[in-house]
Formats: C-alpha cells, structure tokens, sequence
C-alpha cells in the first residue's frame, strides 16, 4: 500500500511540474516568435535606410507601455493597497462560508496586488501603445497661423493638441473607474462595505467610506474636465446639417456643457465632504441630478431649441454658422482658389469650327487604359509567367522634342503561371519581371498600339534604362536573391538571351534588401515567414538577400507611417531607372468645422474599387498632397520629397522624423517631368465641389444647386465615371496644358452641370489651379449617360456597330468617353475596340472606330481625324496629328454598304440606315421566337435598306 501512494504521489508530482513546464515553454516560444518579427522588422527598415522610423515609433511606444501600464498598474494597486490598510480588524459575515473565504484572502493578499498590477499594467501599457503618432504629433505639433472662429484657438490645437488630451482624459477615468471597482470589492470582502446597516446604522467603515469618497469625487472632477473639453469638440463634431459648429450648439450645446461641468465639480465637492458627513444619500442624489442635468441640458434642452427655434429661422439663424463651415471647408481641401466661370456651350456644329483647338485634341487618348491591358498581355507579354495589370497607367514622354502623352506598364513576374512551383523556383530562380512597355496614347497601328517602348530586352525612344523590375504591384510574395562569388547565376533575367540562345540570367547586386548570409538572421526569417528552407536550402549563401513587402504603397506607408499614399502608383523612366511614383496625403480628421468624408467613398469609381469596411474607418475633412515620393524599381530604395512644403502636418512630422523628407528644390530635373496632379486628391476635391462650389449660405442649405460624380457612361456598372489625364485648352487661353478632368451632372439628373479641370503640370507655374465651366441653364447640354446612349443609338454609328454585335468571331467594347471644351462647346469623344477571334485566349481589344459628338452631330471613323470631320460638316478644321490607322481588323471588316468613309450623310442615308437598324432589331426578336421565315424576311428589308443607303 505504501508503495501504491508513493507512486500516486510521484505521479501527482509529475503533473504537477509538466502544467508549469509546458507554460513555460510556451512562454520562450511566443517571445522568440515575438523578437523574431521585431528583429526582421528592424532589418528591413535599415535596409531601407528608415531604421530611424523604426527605432522613433518602437521606443515611443515602450515608452507609452511602460509610463501608461505603470501609471494603471500604480493606480490600481495603490487604491487596492489602501483599501486593505483600511480593512477592520474583525471580519464577520455571518456566514462561515464568506468568514473563511476573507481570511483566505488575507493570508494571500501579496499575490493578489502582484497579479492586479501585473493584469492592470498589461492593460495600460497595450491602450497607451496605439496612441504613438497621437504622441508624437502632441509634442512636435506646428501651428497652422490660422485660428478658429469661435473659440480663437489655433488649428493646430485641434487638429494635434485635442486628440491627445482627448486620449489623456480617457485613460485618467478608466483608471479611476477600474481602481473604485477594485477598491469597492476588496473592503468589501474584508468587510470594509456592508450590503445592510451595521448596529451603528451604517454600511461602511470610516476608512472605506473616506477612500471610495475621494476616488468618486476624482472621477466626477475628470468627467467635469471632459464636459468642458466637449465645447471643442463641437467644433469637429458631424451633425445632420454640417460638420462644426452650428447655432444649437453656439447658444445652448456649449454653454450646456460649461454647466455640465460646474454641476460636476459641485459633485465631487459632496462627495469629498461625505468623508466627514458618511451619508451616501446626498452624493448620490447628486450623481442623478447630475445625470438627470446631463439629458435635460444635453440633450432635451439642444432639441427643444432647434425644433422651437432654429427650425422657423433657419436660414437666418444658420447663415453665419454656414458662412464659416463653408469657408473652413474649402480652405481644408484646397479648393478655397477655385475659378468658376459660365460657360454658354455651343450646340451647333460647322466646317471649321474646331481650327482654333487644334493643339488640343491630339490629346484625346485613344488608347484606354482601362481597356488595352489585355491588348499589353497578348502583344508584349513573352511569356506565360510574366503579366501587366488589368488598369494600365497614364505618362508623359519628351518625344523628338514634343510631350507625348503615353500608357505605360512594367512587365511583371506572375508566379501563379510557372509550370513548376518548387521552392527553389518561385524563391529564387523567378525573382523579377524585366521592361517597361509604353505606347502612344493618341496613336494605333492597324488597331494596335504604336510602341515607344516595348520587347526583351526594351528597344525604342526611351534610351537605355534599368529594366529589372525587383519592386512593384504584382510580386507580393518574398525572394532570395544574390549569388556568392564565383557562383553561376540562377535568377532568370530574360527568356533568350543567354548561351546557346538559351535564357539569360543575373546575379542581384543593388543595396536593396535584408542581407541573410548569417546563420541567426536567416534563423529569424525561418520563424518569421514560417518557411524552413530558408535555413536548409544550399542557394541560400553569404552572399544572399531577402527582398520582401515590395510594392511600392507598402514600403512608401512604411517608411512614412504619417502619410496615407495614392491608391494608384504609376511607373516612369527618368535618369536612367524605372521608378514608381507614390503620392502621399497628410490627413486629418479633426479641422474644425471642415466637413468629412470618406476618403475610401470618395475615390472609388469604375478604375478603383471600393472597400466598404475601409470606408467606415477612413474619414478625414483635411488634405494636402505634401509628398512625391519614388521607389526604385530595381533596389527598392525609397525617397520621399516635400511638395506642400508650407503644410503644418508636413512640417510637423519632419520634426519627428528628421531627414526623411528631402527638400523639394533636390527633385530631379527628369523626374519632375513626369510628377503629376495627383488622381485621390483630385476625386477627394471634386466630392467636396458637388456641394462646396456653392459659397452662398441660403443657396447651400437650400441644396437648389447641387452636383454629383455621374455614373460609368456605359452602364456597365454602378461606379462613379473616373478623372481623365488630357491636354486641355481652356477658352481664354491660346495653348493646351496637361490636366486632370471630370465632369458634374446635377443631382439625380444627366444633363451636364460643369466640366472641371486641373493643371496636372508639375513644372507650370499654374500648377494645381482648378477651374471650372459652369454650363449655362438656358440650354441643356447632355451628360455622359445621355451622350452615350446618344452616341450607341446613332444611326450612322449603329450601322457600323451592327455587324460585330451581330458576329460570332468578335466584340465590341467601348473606351473612355473623354469630354474636352473645344469650339465653343462640349466635345465627347471615345474609341471603340472590337477583340479578335481568337483561341487559347489569344483574343485583345483592337482600335476600330472613333466616335464623337458635339452638340447633337455625331460622327463616327475610323479615325479621329474621320469621325471628326463627320460631326463638322466635313472639315473639322482640326488636324489630330494620328500618324497610325485604325483600320479594322482582317476577321472583322466593315461589310459592304456600311458607312464609315467620313463622309456627311445626307437625309436620305440617314433614313435608309434608320430603316436598316429597325429591320435588323425586328431579325434579332423573330429570331429570338424562333420565327425563321419572319427573320428572313426581315434581313432582306435590311439588305434593302442598306443598298439604298450605299447608292444615295
């Protein structure tokens, strides 16, 4: 028997010691994991030449963990401390169960306060950590020279001060309100607080009563200090009229909360004078009046004057509250300076009428970006693993000395195609994609694009450049790269090239990337990215590299974490080397009496999906574009270069991080060339116009003039049309500039509104400066929707159309519908792309028509120049400059007797091809039904039809 319990007591002990064991264990496990990723991470940014990003935002937030989680776990354990000095000396419950759980916590009362403190400055500390760049913007915050109309304080006040000392007061009542819970429960338990009268008719003892006292009447003092800090937070506070201050809040919100506060302090008053008195009926009673002051002043009293008194007078009452949100907005998105003129478009169009925009309408790009990326695929692509995106982008070239607008793609690795997926090949053979591919935006050949650049390796007017592309959009996952000297070279440069006609290869040399050539290091990125190879594999050398988080948004929001980057980033060659260009936004969301958005809302259209959980979180009501910055195709190197150099925010974090911003006059020359208006600042801007270009208070709050984004014109989708890049001559001016365009309809309507423009020239002096025609009431101008279905159901265009909607071996797709102010009016342009037959899905969208529309003309070509002279009576006047075709494709000719050969219909043409088109549409429903005979006769009235309008 003795030795049965010594075994049980053996094995008791074994599972005893195992539990503690395994925590342990566990405990080393997750703190390596958690060194690991904080090492790595400082890896990166030193190669990245950012580790002083790194080591600011790490210290800062040790720093906040362990001043916060002290000052909690301080806090509350301290209160818990005095609560048990406070304890009687005698505990009697009456209950012996209760008895003995008291005297269980007193002779375990060291564990208890080691644990509150442990639990509670875990929580402090993790609360605090969040709050970094709150912090830092708190301590280096720049003023804005600008101050608040109500309360005379500076922007910069709300914009860095409020939201840290908003965060201070928070965490000063959780502290207190946690430490009173903790306190309430520890005198209780050790019978400090009685749930019924003692003989004495009291529920508590003298120190408890005294303690919990003075921690309620703190907590009233700061709810009282965070009452009198809501005034300024009226002033950055969305109501359903504005965001700001308004008249409610002016004359009972604010001085509600100002008695709110008193009322506060006088209840901390009662309760520090319970500590004498020991009578919780009169604190009480105030903490409900108090409660009671809050609803009725709040709440009841703001709604009783807005329905009784602002509802009657609004318009008045509201005008200088209007006044102000106006202008606080405007001068928040930077459209304080915006021109609006009115513009009485002309409808009618005649020979000769465009010669005077002569210079402009080369810049109408044929060549859609959104469209063509399969046309890039099928005709540049190589090979099956390299790839361009679905959106391709917008550039400017100096070609044979002219600007020339062109759409560009870099040629990136698509590792979901390689035929073999082993590690060795997706880590360390197939690293990068190689070449930048760019085209004429206004020219085609048979179709297709012209090239300025294009092939393996890049031949064409480019000049010689870096085509490696070890950074961008596609490749997301992590490579190896680097070879030890005297190795041969496993990275795949380009698929000819090399030996024997064989591929060629390349041994990475740029300073970009995490060297891993020590054991430990590659240890750490073993356990960080959960891939072992990393430490066995034998292409893994002391010469290698690991190159990861390698689009260009990831390591521009890195490298400045302040900064909320373009949703776009587009390639360029300047100086010799493909770099990306990132725009980057200093944000806010808290300048006063600005209205909000959603940044997310605002720049989703057609090009730019919308993600709808992004967009509940993304709100902001201030912006500045205030940097350019570029990484490095091929290195990956980052450089961020001031562009709003007066912007405070800007100015703000450049005191926090110092050096990270290079100043704006060290941009290169090349690279200025292709900087650009940005396209979310430019959507976030227009949003607000839709309301804000309304400046007079009666007119706004009667929302009698307001604009909206038209939808997609093809109807495709529900999106929002996107801004164009063109050159565009406004009317006053003699030569064409590169810009930014949009067009407004008017709320819930199609008619055109305004056409807005933006000088999209980072090297012109009028860089940034907004205008807009406002289109003039007397005569309505139709929108994009309208003009569309205008364009489509032309007869002329139709004609044209019909025998690829009625054909199996192509499609029609339709391009961007461009709108310029030309010739006294509005000129809709957009291409038409019918795909090829094709097998394997080796069809693409080519080039085959133009079609254009001035007033109610429209004209159809094959060119732009054909469709041009076919809305103008012949001649348009205008001269485009297309050196290339648009023929048709060979599998997909216009058939006999269809129009197209720019010549101007007569009435009768017309009519016959308005009967061809009812007789075609008459075939399609007979053979819908199934009716044979009536589908027959009703393609012969066509053919008729068509033969009258070939012979007129």
């Amino acid at each position: 028997m003795t030795d049965v319990n010594a075994s049980s007591r053996s094995a008791n002990r074994s599972r005893n010691a195992l539990l503690p064991t395994v925590g342990i264990l566990f405990g080393i496990f997750v703190v390596f994991v958690l060194f690991s990723t904080v090492y790595t991470d400082y890896l990166w940014f030193r190669s990245m030449e950012f580790d002083h990003v790194f080591t600011t935002l790490l210290w800062t937030r040790i720093g906040l963990f362990v001043a916060f989680g002290l000052i909690l776990a301080a806090v509350t354990t301290g209160n818990a401390w005095v609560a048990w000095r406070l304890r009687p000396r005698t505990i009697s419950f009456g209950h012996p169960a209760l008895d003995r759980y008291a005297e269980s916590l007193r002779s375990r009362v060291t564990p208890l306060f080691v644990g509150i403190a442990a639990v509670m400055g875990l929580f402090g500390g993790m609360a605090a950590v969040g709050s970094a760049q709150l912090f830092l913007a708190w301590r280096n915050g720049e003023a804005f020279g600008t101050t608040d109309p109500r309360f005379g304080l500076d922007i910069g006040f709300f914009v860095f001060d409020y939201p840290w000392w908003r965060f201070i007061i928070g965490f000063g009542i959780a502290a207190l309100v946690i430490s009173t819970i903790i306190s309430v429960l520890i005198h209780y338990v050790l019978g400090g607080l009685r749930v019924r009268r003692e003989n004495d008719g009291r529920r508590s003892t003298r120190g408890a009563n005294a303690h919990v006292s003075i921690l309620l009447a703190l907590t009233m003092v700061l709810l009282s200090v965070s009452a009198w800090f809501d005034r300024y937070g009226r002033a950055v506070t969305t109501n359903d009229l504005l965001t700001g201050i308004r008249y409610t809040d002016e004359n009972a919100t604010l001085v509600a909360s100002l008695i709110i506060a008193v009322i506060g302090i006088l209840c901390a008053a009662l309760f520090v004078a319970n500590v004498a008195v020991r009578r919780w009926t009169i604190p009480v009673v105030a903490v409900v009046l108090m409660m009671l002051s809050n609803f009725v002043l709040g709440v009841l009293y703001p709604s009783i004057v807005q329905a009784a008194v602002v509802r009657p007078n609004e318009p008045d009452l509201e005008r200088p509250f209007i006044e102000q949100h106006i202008k606080a907005t405007r001068s928040a998105y930077g459209v304080a300076d915006v021109e609006i003129d009115d513009y009485k478009a002309e409808t009618d169009a005649s020979a000769g009428q465009l010669r005077a925009d002569a210079e402009a309408l080369p810049g109408l790009r044929l060549m859609d970006p959104s469209v063509i990326g399969a046309t890039f695929d099928q005709l540049q692509q190589v090979r099956g693993y390299y790839s361009f995106p679905e959106v391709l982008d917008v550039d400017r070239y100096q070609i044979d000395g002219e600007e020339t607008d062109s759409v560009v793609a870099v040629r990136e690795l698509n590792q979901e195609n390689l035929p073999n997926q082993s590690w060795n090949n997706v880590r360390t053979v197939f690293t990068h994609g190689y070449g930048l591919v760019a085209s004429y935006g206004n020219r085609s050949s048979s179709g297709e694009p012209e090239w300025i650049s294009k092939d393996l390796p890049p031949v064409g007017e480019l000049g010689e450049f870096e085509p490696r592309i070890y950074f961008g959009e596609g490749h997301t996952e992590y490579s190896i790269v680097g070879r030890a000297e005297g190795e041969a070279p496993v990275e795949l440069d380009t698929p000819g090239g090399g030996p024997d006609g064989g591929p060629s290869r390349n041994i990475y040399d740029g300073k970009g990337g995490v060297p891993i050539g020590n054991w430990f290091v590659r240890l750490m990125y073993a356990v960080r990215l959960a891939d072992y190879n990393i430490v066995l594999s034998e292409r893994v050398n002391p010469e290698s590299k690991i190159i990861y988080d390698r689009t260009p948004q990831q390591r521009v929001q890195a490298a400045a974490p302040w900064l909320q980057v373009d949703s776009n980033a587009y390639p360029t060659v300047a100086d010799g080397r493909i770099v990306w260009v990132v725009d980057g936004y200093t944000t806010s969301n808290h300048y006063p009496n600005s209205e909000r958005v959603s940044m997310q809302e605002a720049t989703a259209d057609a090009d730019t999906k919308l993600d709808p959980e992004l967009a509940q979180t993304d709100q902001i009501n201030y912006i500045r574009n205030s940097v350019k910055a570029t990484v490095d195709a091929y290195d990956g190197t980052v450089k961020l270069y001031a562009w709003d150099e007066e912007d405070p925010v800007l100015k703000t974090w450049e005191k926090v991080f110092p050096g990270s911003v290079t100043p704006r006059e060290e941009i290169p020359e090349q690279l200025l060339e292709h900087l650009r208006y940005p396209e979310d600042l430019f959507k976030v801007q227009r949003e607000i116009l839709g309301s804000y270009h309304v400046t007079e208070p009666h007119e706004w709050l009667a929302n009698n003039d307001l604009w909206e984004i038209p939808k997609d014109a093809s109807g495709k989708t529900e999106a929002k049309q996107p801004p164009y890049y063109l050159q565009v001559r406004w009317p006053d001016e003699k030569g064409a500039t590169f810009s930014q365009t949009a067009t407004f309809v008017p709320r819930e309507r199609q008619n055109l509104a305004a056409f807005m423009s933006v000088n999209a020239d980072a090297t012109s002096k009028d860089y940034g400066r907004i205008r807009i025609l406002r289109m003039n009431d007397a005569t309505q101008i139709d929108g994009p929707q309208q003009t569309f279905n205008a364009m489509v159901t032309n007869p002329a265009v139709a004609a044209e159309l019909r025998p690829f909607q009625d054909s199996d071996s192509a499609r029609i797709t339709h391009g961007n519908l461009l709108t310029l102010p030309v010739g006294g009016g509005l000129l809709y342009a957009m291409p038409v792309y019918t795909k090829r037959a094709g097998t394997g899905g080796g069809a693409y969208p080519a080039l085959t028509f133009v079609i254009v529309r001035f007033g109610q003309q429209v004209g159809i070509g094959k060119t732009l120049d054909a469709a041009l002279d076919e809305a103008f009576g012949g001649d348009s006047g205008a001269e485009t400059g297309e050196e290339g075709t648009t023929e048709p494709p060979p599998d997909t000719e216009s058939k006999p007797g269809d129009p197209g050969d720019g010549a101007q219909l007569s009435a009768e043409v017309i009519r016959a091809l308005k009967d061809a088109d009812k007789a075609f549409g008459e075939a399609d429903e007979a053979l819908k039904k199934g009716d044979l005979a009536e589908y027959q006769k009703k393609i012969e009235e066509a053919r008729e039809a068509l033969e009258r309008a070939q012979a007129g």
